[in-house]
């Protein structure tokens, strides 16, 4: 999910009442629930950032090695910075630091898994890819809700309406997961029975703003199929254009052979889709995913491949 929707859920939980167990523990819960996504900094590297999001600061080792080295700040914080006397904070307790702690993490880790751009919940044991497709990256109605609850719990001195609004949102969230797989499963089913073959993969996700319509994507081997599916009207709609996956040509094997930044992508891709197009220097290939084929910024790789005793491809983003 995004960072806004990480603080607000840190925020709800400090509201419900959790900040006052321990000194620091409104600090505790917004770092925490932010701080897997310190990999951001790998965009100031020249490392392609795709490749490495959501991978060793999510996995499992992180999940409690985190948690740990904020306490161990906190702590340090507080045993150097002298409490006010006239403040009524409560004492600094490193076991509800580390708990706070945890479950900030653990909440991060488990709102990214909800969504399809997926996390690697294994890593350094594994880096396989999981993924939720149950919820947008970018949730309005979860930041309406958990917002209107932290409002209204500082506004009125009471818990209470940060806990409805945190009751609220894993309600919303299990309605969405049930109602994604069961959509997937209706998806495949219907394009099976319609095209007499099982799909090698299968994406039912979430679309911004409307949780009752899921997008739809189809690897039917040699290409992929695109629609939509709406709970509203339990319709599949699969529209006509068939997009060729074109990972069988030898520019693309050129491609991936050369650059590295290629291959970094595809690390992180789900469903690769190249295009070729003539250049003055050769074949311009560029791989991106259907899952983000907007071409936004950042999801897509490109290499020119050179005509046959010509320089070396050279990758650009």
């Amino acid at each position: 999910m995004d960072n806004i929707c990480h603080t607000l859920v840190g925020a709800a939980f400090g509201e419900a009442g959790l900040k006052r167990r321990t000194r620091f523990g409104a600090a505790a819960l917004l770092i925490s629930a932010n701080l897997p996504d310190v990999d951001v900094l790998v965009f100031a590297t020249g490392t392609p950032p795709v490749s490495f999001r959501r991978g060793i600061t999510h996995g499992v080792v992180a999940q409690l090695l985190l948690p740990l080295l904020l306490t161990g700040v906190l702590m340090v914080i507080g045993k150097l910075r002298r409490p006010d006397p006239a403040d009524d904070s409560p004492p600094l307790r490193p076991g509800w630091l580390l708990l706070l702690s945890l479950a900030g993490v653990y909440s991060h880790v488990f709102l990214d898994l909800l969504n399809n751009y997926g996390v690697r919940l294994l890593t350094p044991f594994s880096w396989r890819w999981f993924y939720g497709d149950a919820v947008f990256i970018v949730d309005p109605w979860l930041w309406l809700v958990l917002g209107v609850g932290i409002w209204l719990t500082r506004r009125q001195r009471a818990v209470t309406p940060a806990r409805g609004a945190l009751v609220f949102a894993t309600c919303y969230i299990v309605l969405m997961i049930v109602s994604a797989r069961a959509a997937r499963e209706i998806v495949q089913r219907v394009w099976s029975e319609s095209r007499g073959l099982t799909p090698v993969a299968v994406m039912v996700g979430p679309v911004p703003l409307t949780p009752f319509r899921r997008e739809v994507i189809i690897d039917a081997g040699d290409h992929y199929e695109t629609g939509a599916f709406s709970w509203s009207s339990m319709a599949l709609t699969m529209f006509p254009e068939r997009i060729p996956k074109n990972s069988d040509k030898p520019e693309v094997a050129a491609a991936r052979a050369s650059s590295p930044d290629v291959r970094a992508f595809l690390v992180w891709s789900r469903f690769p889709v190249w295009t070729l197009r003539p250049d003055e220097r050769g074949t311009r290939v560029t791989v991106s995913d259907m899952r983000f084929a907007g071409g936004v910024r950042g999801f897509s790789q490109s290499v020119v491949v050179p005509h046959a005793g010509a320089s070396e491809p050279e990758s650009e983003h």
